[in-house]
């Protein structure tokens, strides 16, 4: 179910409070009393996965995302997880988190869970809702009626969902930018701040600190150590890779760009660093910057 559907669905089941209408301040309804999610599900082979919606909805006939209302105390992605598999039954583990994006009207919320597929699958129609699902292909998107809202945000969904963004940390001035002592331990600050950004990357992170228009992403990290941080032991997380250089930690951060820019050609990069002259250096190749305080204040955020 999605935004502004004509009538909820028949319940076969305990019905949670989430399964009823909001009501904004001039009476319009929206379906999901906590807020409604839905999940675009992205095979870079294939296209994405759109749902022919049942003639009875509103909109009915149009194409969309599976999706519905979110449970009580549920997440938006968990949610966006749950309908589609219920409507479309799309496995949870054939997918890989990209961006979520946030249509927000005050009392109500309508959150678009962006992910690829990891192994591919065939969805299949599993209640009233769908008249079909299929693979379309994103040049024949357009070509389809889509639903009013998915149509609008469809542009700047397309824009986004080719590539995973990228954010490269340089470690030393991160941890640089804090007097907690990291200048008697460097190894040992460099795990501390491996171990701040583990859950944080597998969480996601908010996706404005990576320049993108969208609520959170899942970017691929980047940790860059030298010197005697070169030491400290390696985690293992989701999209999180260690890179111990072998010369000076700049040069090794404008070569990692340098390379994630050339082999996920469109693919935005962003550099965590105060250093100006670094900074200077990544931009010059395309890149973005941010400051090592705006990466901090993330991850204290968290803790």
């Amino acid at each position: 179910m999605t935004a502004g559907d004509a009538r909820p669905p028949t319940f076969t089941g305990p019905r949670d409070p989430g399964d009823a209408w909001a009501v904004g301040p001039d009476g319009t309804r929206m379906w999901g009393l906590f807020g409604s999610a839905g999940l675009l599900a992205v095979d870079r082979a294939r296209g994405v996965l759109l749902q022919h919606r049942a003639v009875w909805s509103h909109y009915g006939g149009t194409w969309g995302i599976p999706g519905g209302a979110r449970h009580e105390g549920e997440s938006a992605v968990a949610a966006a997880l749950r309908e589609s598999h219920e409507e479309a039954g799309v496995p949870a583990d054939a997918l890989e988190p990209l961006f979520t994006r946030v249509l927000d009207l005050g009392f109500w919320t309508y959150t678009t869970a962006v992910a690829w597929t990891t192994h591919g699958f065939e969805p299949e129609v599993r209640d009233a809702e769908s008249l079909d699902l299929a693979w379309v292909p994103l040049e024949e998107v357009d070509r389809l009626p889509l639903h009013p809202h998915f149509g609008e945000a469809w542009p700047l969904l397309r824009s986004m969902i080719r590539h995973r963004p990228a954010l490269v940390v340089d470690a030393a001035n991160v941890v640089g930018s804090r007097p907690d002592g990291w200048w008697k331990d460097r190894a040992g600050a460099a795990c501390r701040l491996l171990d701040a950004l583990a859950p944080a990357v597998a969480d996601g992170l908010p996706a404005g600190l990576l320049g993108m228009d969208a609520h959170t992403a899942w970017p691929h990290t980047v940790v860059v150590l030298e010197g005697a941080a070169k030491a400290a032991a390696g985690t293992t997380a989701p999209r999180l890779e260690v890179a111990r250089a072998g010369g000076t930690g700049d040069d090794e951060i404008v070569a990692r760009v340098e390379a994630l820019m050339q082999d996920d050609g469109g693919a935005p990069v962003t550099v965590a660093t105060s250093d100006r002259g670094l900074r200077q250096r990544v931009e010059e190749l395309g890149a973005r910057s941010i400051g090592a305080g705006a990466l901090r204040d993330v991850l204290d955020s968290r803790a």
